[in-house]
């Protein structure tokens, strides 16, 4: 068979507080489905260090895990969302993955980030310098990258909550009550599985 045919690995990456294990549910779906997942915990994950410290971290398990040559799909939750996107955006990693998922991302930015003084909660308020940077090539950095963009209405730690929006790629809005029910809830568990196989 021609390698070209298996799916690419998956790497999941957390936000804010959240260790690699909020996406059991999600690693067991799409590994019931034939995917090959990875995961990582982001050290620390409670906003002491600025974004681009937890991206690299993302760069450095990326190199050390896969052969250069071996295509990605990245999934962003909420903080993951923006760290995954400098990876993407500013480290190279638009280079070798093929599809994006952002669940819940604050992509321009979150007035709950208001609510601590920390380095790496600064960068999530909206018009933050980080944010600001990412968003001004955003669609020239990921245009060639299948990105896709989960958000729901009810979302009380992204406020206003479609500030999760991206300006390319698909965009999937989900009746979820709750932040971190878009990892559990079966819609959100098959949007992105489908999401995955673009």
């Amino acid at each position: 068979m021609n390698p070209d045919f298996f799916p690419n690995p998956v790497l999941l990456i957390h936000g804010f507080l959240d260790r690699q294990r909020v996406f059991n549910p999600l690693r067991q779906y799409l590994e019931n489905r034939g995917r090959t997942v990875h995961a990582i915990d982001l050290k620390p994950n409670d906003g002491r260090q600025p974004l681009p410290y937890l991206a690299q971290q993302v760069q450095d398990y990326v190199h050390d895990t896969f052969a250069p040559e071996q295509r990605l799909d990245l999934v962003g939750f909420s903080m993951g969302g923006i760290v995954t996107r400098y990876y993407l955006q500013r480290l190279g990693g638009n280079v070798r993955v093929e599809r994006y998922v952002s669940v819940s991302a604050p992509n321009q930015g979150t007035i709950s980030a208001y609510s601590l003084p920390l380095p790496g909660i600064r960068q999530m308020r909206p018009n933050s310098e980080l944010l600001q940077d990412l968003n001004q090539d955003v669609a020239i950095a990921l245009g060639h990258i299948k990105v896709t963009c989960l958000w729901t209405p009810f979302d009380l730690m992204i406020l206003p909550a479609d500030s999760t929006k991206l300006p390319i790629g698909a965009e999937i809005q989900l009746p979820i009550p709750f932040h971190p029910w878009m990892l559990s809830d079966k819609r959100a568990l098959r949007a992105i599985a489908h999401a995955l196989k673009k």
